[in-house]
């Protein structure tokens, strides 16, 4: 099998009115994601993708690693990876370089399955072809709000949800209040502090956190803050969960070797395919800490996020966006089927989806250097639309 071409797709979806969820970086109007293709010299294409910078990613895709990489035999997984590092090592290592050569890699596997007629969690050493997944969703709103969200949610069927905070300390515990009261305690309920915390003020928040059963505490800190982590840790009887803004395995390898987090959040669409998601979750299984793969992307990215926690014997769960992400929903030939909370991955070699390219075209960006104004959930483009959160509040 041989690499004949690579064609990369940056997809645009505006929300109606530009007016999506609101979070701390002011109102969503739309979202984005890239997704690659690797066509063969055999009836097989492989697909991935990544969550970065849309136009670096095409760059580096196109015209920094494909021409290395025609030719070559995509099954040579860990030759390959270690190649586009290198080539991007000077300028790379973290960010959009690693996070490009990651959907590569994932559609690299994708073409290693099906070529040994095996899904990618087989080729892991998995054998459940099912992976519990939650529902993220409950941005900035209304105690009120969220709770109906909420109770919206658990009638779909979903058993784990995730809720955000960051809107202050008072308005926050409200809402992790009010989702409980909504759904019950038969529900696993996760929060996102996004980034805004400090260490004591996190520490008191965790009482409320704890006494409202709440599964993990994610992100109180920045990426970078590693202090804070290890100073939080073992204060709490909240899990501290963390990742999805770090990159490769050595970044998770500092992240653990500080003992700063529970449970640790690659994501192969961000932090290095599913070559590198799967060092990061030996490392964390090898000290007994959780899995739980950051998604926010596209489907492509919960599959192959999923197919990395089904294998791993400390895998805990996937993300899957509920915030009205056509990625997510529209994306696929055969939507993602989520029965009774798992995901189901199946017996289909590879990562056991194809993709409706249709939909790539109907979203396709006419021009892949030039993204509109707008803010992008994680992305800003354009300086009227920067809009930070201002100080958060805490109770006094």
């Amino acid at each position: 099998m041989k690499i004949t071409d690579i064609e990369v797709f940056n997809l645009r979806f505006e929300y109606p009115n530009a007016h999506g969820f609101r979070y701390g970086g002011g109102i969503c109007t739309a979202r984005v994601t890239t997704i690659v293709v690797v066509k063969t010299d055999t009836e097989h294409i492989g697909i991935g993708s990544c969550y970065t910078h849309p136009s670096l990613a095409h760059l580096l895709i196109e015209k920094q690693f494909a021409p290395f990489l025609i030719g070559r035999d995509p099954r040579e997984t860990g030759v390959l990876w270690e190649l586009m590092y290198d080539l991007s090592r000077w300028y790379g290592r973290k960010g959009a370089a690693i996070s490009a050569l990651g959907a590569l890699d994932v559609a690299f596997w994708d073409l290693k399955g099906k070529s040994e007629n095996a899904p990618i969690y087989k080729l892991l050493g998995g054998t459940k072809n099912t992976c519990p997944a939650y529902a993220s969703a409950l941005l900035w709103n209304t105690p009120e709000a969220v709770a109906q969200e909420a109770s919206t949610l658990a009638a779909k069927g979903w058993k784990r949800m995730k809720m955000r905070m960051g809107q202050g300390e008072e308005r926050d515990l409200a809402c992790v209040r009010a989702i409980r009261a909504a759904i019950g305690n038969d529900i696993d309920l996760m929060s996102d502090a996004g980034m805004r915390l400090n260490v004591p003020l996190a520490q008191r928040m965790a009482k409320t956190l704890e006494e409202e059963n709440v599964f993990w505490f994610e992100e109180p800190f920045e990426p970078e803050d590693l202090d804070s982590y290890a100073a939080l840790k073992g204060t709490i009887n909240v899990r501290i969960a963390a990742g999805e803004n770090e990159f490769g395995a050595q970044g998770f390898s500092e992240m653990i070797h500080r003992d700063a987090v529970d449970i640790a959040q690659p994501d192969t669409s961000r932090c290095g395919g599913i070559s590198e998601a799967w060092k990061i979750a030996q490392m964390a299984s090898a000290k007994n800490l959780g899995i739980a793969t950051h998604t926010w992307s596209d489907a492509i990215a919960v599959v192959s996020n999923a197919h990395v926690v089904a294998a791993c014997p400390t895998g805990i769960t996937v993300e899957v966006d509920q915030t009205g992400n056509p990625f997510i929903e529209k994306l696929l030939q055969t939507p993602l089927q989520i029965i009774e909370g798992q995901l189901q991955l199946g017996e289909k070699p590879g990562l056991g989806i194809e993709v409706d390219f249709e939909m790539l075209e109907k979203y396709r960006m006419a021009d892949p250097l030039t993204i509109p104004d707008g803010r992008y959930s994680d992305m800003v483009f354009g300086a009227d639309y920067l809009s930070p959160a201002g100080p958060y509040e805490e109770i006094q």
